[in-house]
């Protein structure tokens, strides 16, 4: 199925998890994100060069409303990181995949022609039940507007998503798509450190071999995450795709244990087992190809 690219996807942006936490002890998170668009852009570039692809494309609108839309849900997910507690902040930013079974729903109410496999609906929720399991978030009076940024977060996040599969339907290759998303972040990125510069903030900081390596990892981890991601939610089942990113967790999850030595409560334990019994649900469902009629995906 090519849905389970997205298991590939998954395990990718953890590495570049990991290696994004580390780095931030060398980088600011402008720096971090410029990076990491400069060399997927360059990584993307020798691909298409290798598969004499093209970057002439029809769909100059979708490509910027993706970008767009794309670094805004991240530069507000690093904002949110910063004002809330990290297990919230996770939270609110995968309730990405809740948003977009709501989107597919109210398209579908739109129709009146076609309907949602409530089964895979249901996967999602208990995905995101085992997601709150596993992250048990918490949240303070003051801290709302963290929380409420995390939230747009997340639903941003989704429309990029959709804007990718549109994309994907309408025959706009992976690369292309991802190529031109890494440059706005590579753009969005300098455009951030320059203006912190300017306020007299911190700008461009001098690499160290460690720096280096970190930001050359999540550059092509990014890249690759990026092109698993976008096949398969353009060849893949939109709302089985959506629910299988919540392994990024239980693999971030995995890291944390084994390179910070974080101790998961049976709690935690418990969270990542109802992710993966969604996961398997939702794969299942999926594959008995239900008479139930899925949205064009």
């Amino acid at each position: 199925m090519q849905s389970l690219w997205m298991l590939v996807a998954s395990l990718l942006f953890s590495l570049m998890g990991v290696c994004v936490k580390l780095a931030s002890a060398h980088y600011a998170t402008a720096e971090i994100v410029s990076y990491r668009g400069l060399i997927g852009s360059l990584l993307l570039l020798a691909l298409i060069r290798v598969q004499r692809g093209t970057l002439r494309t029809t769909m100059p609108g979708s490509h910027l409303w993706r970008g767009l839309v794309g670094v805004a849900a991240l530069w507000m997910w690093f904002y949110a990181i910063g004002r809330l507690p990290l297990a919230m902040a996770v939270t609110l930013n995968y309730m990405s995949a809740v948003w977009i079974a709501a989107f597919l729903f109210l398209r579908a109410w739109r129709l009146r022609e076609q309907q949602l496999d409530w089964r895979l609906v249901a996967a999602i929720l208990l995905g995101f039940g085992g997601v709150i399991l596993l992250l048990r978030p918490t949240i303070h009076a003051d801290q709302w507007l963290g929380g409420v940024i995390a939230l747009v977060s997340g639903m941003l996040a989704a429309l990029a998503y959709l804007q990718v599969r549109q994309m994907g339907v309408a025959g706009e290759p992976e690369y292309r798509v991802v190529f031109y998303f890494s440059l706005t972040c590579a753009v969005a990125g300098f455009l951030g450190v320059s203006l912190s510069a300017l306020a007299g903030g911190v700008g461009w900081h001098a690499h160290t071999g460690q720096g280096a390596l970190l930001l050359l990892a999540i550059g092509i981890t990014a890249a690759l995450a990026q092109m698993a991601m976008t096949r398969a939610y353009r060849l893949g089942n939109t709302l089985l795709t959506a629910n299988l990113q919540y392994l990024g967790i239980v693999f971030s999850s995995i890291w944390d244990v084994l390179i910070w030595h974080d101790s998961l409560s049976w709690l935690s334990w418990a969270g990542i087992v109802v992710i993966l019994c969604s996961g398997c649900l939702a794969s299942f469902y999926n594959a008995r190809n239900s008479p139930a009629k899925v949205l064009p995906e």
